[in-house]
């Protein structure tokens, strides 16, 4: 996968110190790692580089919303989203990401490039399962939920099950368990 060049921050020529890198992340940001769970997006990105002799050290905020599908309804809406992550990128002999917060990049690199980050903080940011605000607090009108109101067991059949008579030749089993 090509790299997207906004995304590619050159380091090599910033004073040591704290730089900020603003993004604004859209559909198609999406569209590139081929990801389709989104139907739109409008997410802010504060990436805050600090500088040092021998690391990197950036802070990603992540602010929005993404427009998803409900779990249960189908229906879509803005989930809003929020999220932060630390990363250090420490310069070594080969190239090594296998830890979450830590990065080893070639001595000689002089930029980095930070798009795989931005989108797993956005994507790791949404909720496992996403229920329309409407469904939870019942200002939802939708086809979908009115069937499966229909379908659900009512409450006044399972107060009836627990209600039925019993057999009184179990409630005398029942009390060989109580009579110890």
């Amino acid at each position: 996968m090509k790299p997207l060049k906004e995304f590619t921050i050159p380091f090599v020529g910033l004073k040591i110190g704290k730089h900020h890198f603003d993004y604004e992340v859209e559909k198609a940001f999406f569209e590139y790692f081929e990801f389709e769970d989104f139907n739109d997006a409008n997410i802010t990105v504060n990436v805050e580089l600090e500088k040092k002799s021998t690391l990197l050290e950036l802070h990603f905020k992540i602010l929005g919303w993404v427009n998803v599908n409900c779990d249960l309804t189908n229906e879509p809406y803005n989930q809003t989203i929020e999220n932060e992550f630390n990363l250090v990128v420490k310069f070594g002999d080969e190239y090594n990401d296998d830890y979450i917060d830590i990065l080893i990049i070639p001595h000689g690199t002089f930029e980095i490039n930070i798009q795989q980050y931005v989108y797993e903080l956005i994507v790791l940011a949404v909720p496992a399962k996403r229920v329309h605000p409407g469904v939870e607090d019942g200002s939802l009108d939708s086809e979908i939920l009115k069937k499966l109101e229909e379908l659900s067991p009512s409450e006044q059949k399972e107060h009836k099950d627990q209600n039925e008579d019993i057999d009184p030749r179990w409630n005398k089993l029942k009390n060989l368990l109580t009579d110890k």
